[in-house]
């Protein structure tokens, strides 16, 4: 049996497979076994934003799996110091949990949030996508992902995204935390008014409760600034993190300000913060502030944009984008449309039935995503 044979004999059919056995990768590119080349517009669901194999990261991986792999956190390691001190550095949160995943990221996200008020409520929003675990997946808000599952964490209310005048109305003093994705990924690339953030902000200290952002796809320099609330101008008192933190190496983390306050033993992890995770993660940072990507991800994305709003498509109805995230969204389901960009060599997303997503990894050169854009509209016209 072959490789696709093989894991649809074997594997649980969670993941819907596109038939292709990818076998190798490098910056913006992906090999399959037979050797046909991707251009890589998903980077794996925005993990590998410093691109596939980046040299430095692999080295530092390399050179941490020689010496340690992994130890407890109750015992203390450079390696993780150095991130956690790192980590607070770019956030300008005071302290930093670690673990492995952005929903393990948004889990204790809510576990520190009833912990520090004492309340037990959430607001979240519609189209939001926050993760599968039972509390992150009790803030998303998919019928299809949350429906098999019920009954789900109870107290989390849904109201529409970037509506000020509903958040207002909800958010009261039993209200523990709003949880909210600066960007909406998932739910179709939906980027707030200037002012949402601010106003959101505003209606969490009015009545005591606290904002968490989702930045798990959008932080990282994806929208051309390390977080995407920096362009708010606002701070939130959590910042949950994960997917590109290490590459493409399962890590995750949640930065808290000083109003977060945990006793011992009230969360924990086994694996999360492993001094390997770590030197994937601190290479990756390191990486992306040498080379400024969150400047050159917010060039690209502009030139990336003049070139799409000159496809010529009665199938496109919308483009909305920030940075290295795109959304094209159709007149029409994006199945067919993807398939067929996968035969031409790249490769695309979803964000829901009729939006097309493309997230590259943020190394992509111009020429590439030239490149990308002309295979669009042919496919597309």
């Amino acid at each position: 049996m072959n490789t696709i044979d093989i894991e649809e004999k074997f594997e649980l059919p969670l993941a819907p497979k596109r038939g292709i056995n990818i076998v190798r990768g490098r910056g913006a590119n992906l090999w399959d076994d037979n050797g046909k080349e991707y251009l890589d517009c998903g980077a794996s669901y925005g993990v590998c934003n410093a691109g596939h194999c980046n040299p430095e990261i692999v080295q530092a991986m390399c050179q941490q799996s020689d010496e340690l792999i992994y130890v407890s956190d109750v015992f203390t390691n450079t390696i993780r110091a150095q991130l956690l001190e790192k980590i607070s550095e770019i956030t300008g949160m005071q302290k930093v949990y670690l673990c492995n995943s952005g929903t393990e990221s948004v889990e204790a996200a809510m576990k520190f949030a009833r912990i520090s008020t004492g309340r037990k409520n959430f607001i979240a929003t519609m189209r939001s996508f926050h993760g599968r675990t039972m509390g992150s997946l009790s803030l998303t808000h998919k019928k299809k992902y949350r429906e098999p599952f019920l009954p789900l964490v109870p107290g989390v209310t849904h109201v529409p995204y970037n509506n000020i005048e509903r958040m207002r109305e909800v958010v009261n003093d039993e209200t523990a935390a709003v949880v909210l994705e600066p960007i909406q990924g998932e739910g179709g690339v939906r980027i707030p008014s200037d002012d949402y953030l601010r106003e959101v902000r505003k209606i969490c200290d009015e009545k005591g409760a606290l904002l968490i952002l989702d930045e798990v796809q959008m932080g990282m320099c994806r929208t051309g600034s390390f977080f995407a609330f920096e362009q708010s101008g606002i701070v939130p008192d959590i910042i949950c993190i994960a997917k590109s933190l290490g590459n493409g190496f399962p890590i995750g983390a949640t930065a808290c300000n000083e109003k977060i306050k945990v006793t011992p033993l009230s969360h924990g992890t086994t694996f999360g913060g492993n001094p390997l995770a770590c030197s994937a993660a601190l290479a990756t940072i390191n990486y992306m502030q040498k080379n400024n990507l969150a400047k050159e991800t917010k060039e690209k994305g502009e030139y990336l944009l003049d070139l799409l709003k000159n496809i010529k498509s009665d199938k496109i109805r919308e483009i909305r984008g920030r940075g290295l995230i795109v959304g094209i969204e159709l007149n029409t389901r994006v199945g067919p449309f993807l398939k067929e960009l996968m035969e031409r060599g790249v490769l695309a997303l979803p964000a829901g039935s009729t939006v097309i997503r493309l997230l590259p990894p943020l190394t992509i050169s111009r020429g590439e995503l030239s490149r990308v854009v002309n295979t669009l509209g042919d496919v597309l016209g």
